[in-house]
């Protein structure tokens, strides 16, 4: 029998070993939980005091819109700062401007005298912070595990971070019908400084020295974005999400349902935030035990068709159990989506070039997010809640059936190993 090559033989070791056993990987979990919980309560709260002094979907939808114009604006730097510099400390300002936005909606709460203008100038604050952020996290990953366990560590973070997303949005809705902004506020403001003293735990041994700087800003940005264009995969993987999210999702209206729908408040409101977290946290539970790497292409567009329909569930619902429940249904179907792009940007990206590869991968999920909020909001102010979230559903079953015939190699593909090699 032939002995494996000790090159083959090290991954196959890397692999067998758990991941948790880096404290490096430890330490970087529960950092980032503490500020994903912040992040969360936080959207609860702002969401639900900037309808309850306007009553207006509009003023809901520039709630995303002052976040995402600044991620667009500070797109191009972002990804070519956190190419070029320590992640790990960009991270760490990023949480730390964060913390700063949440001490200021505190002040706020308690002088309420600058309305809703005042909460849109610090959200414009916080949208700079998360270009940054985002980006820095997802490159920060594979600098922090070996590669033979990079599949195993995606599968675990994602898997966390939706349990912290349970626990967020309900913490946030129960502390503002207790306390109302004041005290939840200074919640979120304490748990991004504790995520930046966590962070500062953690070990990068993995990480490759940047190569000499070349050209402008502009031009490293461009290598990124050709990079990205070269691979239809990954293209197709990341717009896919972008679209069908930025069309279908609901969740901008979850303020107007539980108030006006289904009439359950604001504990309601967190629960029925919570409730797409729950779905996502057991299907990450039965990915971490069985993990799948075959028929990737196909299964993520399984998933995000079963997205769209639970979407459409929802809108029609006027019943609080099938509404949480179609809500768990979307959050499984967006878990697989999530862990299909991670692992399929991760594997096929070098290091050098991650920190672009990811700024241009946020946008698209920021837009998906905070634009998608603007769309569902001011479609709401047009149409009406209940029609504007049945066109969503239906407006995503659509983005389903265009890409798979746009982008057949994405159809097609495999393994995620497949997308490494593939280009346009």
């Amino acid at each position: 029998m032939t002995a494996p090559h000790p090159s083959q033989a090290a991954p196959d070791a890397e692999s067998a070993r758990s991941v948790y056993r880096h404290s490096g990987f430890v330490s970087f979990l529960i950092a980032r939980v503490v500020a994903v919980v912040a992040t969360q309560v936080q959207a609860v709260v702002v969401a639900w005091q900037v309808y309850d002094l306007t009553r207006e979907p509009l003023a809901l939808a520039c709630v995303g819109l002052a976040q995402f114009l600044p991620m667009l604006c500070l797109l191009l730097p972002a990804g070519d700062l956190i190419d070029r510099f320590d992640r790990r400390r960009i991270l760490a300002i990023s949480w730390s401007v964060g913390g700063l936005c949440s001490a200021l909606l505190w002040w706020l709460s308690g002088h309420g005298a600058s309305g809703v203008a005042g909460i849109y100038a610090v959200l414009v604050l916080y949208g700079c912070s998360r270009a940054f952020s985002g980006p820095a996290m997802q490159s920060l990953l594979p600098q922090i595990v070996p590669r033979g366990q990079l599949a195993q560590a995606i599968a675990a973070n994602s898997m966390l971070m939706r349990v912290a997303s349970i626990g967020g949005p309900l913490l946030g809705g129960l502390l503002y019908a207790l306390g109302g902004g004041e005290l939840t506020y200074a919640l979120c403001c304490t748990c991004f400084v504790l995520g930046v003293i966590l962070l500062l735990r953690v070990v990068v041994a993995h990480a490759t020295a940047p190569g000499p700087t070349q050209g402008t800003m502009f031009e490293r940005f461009g290598a990124g974005i050709a990079f990205i264009r070269s691979r239809p995969i990954i293209l197709g993987t990341i717009s896919l999400d972008l679209f069908a999210v930025l069309l279908g999702g609901v969740v901008a209206l979850l303020p107007i349902y539980a108030q006006e729908v289904l009439h359950v408040g604001p504990a309601g409101l967190g629960a029925l935030r919570s409730a797409m977290a729950v779905g996502e946290v057991g299907a990450g539970l039965y990915l971490s035990m069985r993990p799948f790497n075959r028929h990737v292409g196909r299964t993520m567009f399984i998933a995000v068709a079963v997205f769209g329909m639970a979407n459409l569930v929802f809108a029609l619902s006027h019943w609080f159990w099938l509404s949480f429940a179609a809500l768990m249904v979307a959050g499984a179907a967006d878990m697989v989506s999530v862990y299909i792009r991670g692992a399929l940007v991760q594997f096929s990206t070098p290091d050098t070039m991650r920190g672009r590869v990811n700024a241009v991968n946020m946008l698209f999920i920021g837009s998906s997010n905070e634009l998608g909020e603007f769309r569902a909001g001011t479609s709401a102010s047009w149409l009406g809640v209940v029609p504007a979230a049945v066109v969503g559903g239906l407006c995503t079953l659509g983005v389903v059936g265009g890409w798979m015939l746009a982008f057949k190699s994405l159809r097609s593909v495999d393994r995620f190993e497949e997308a490494a090699q593939a280009r346009g």
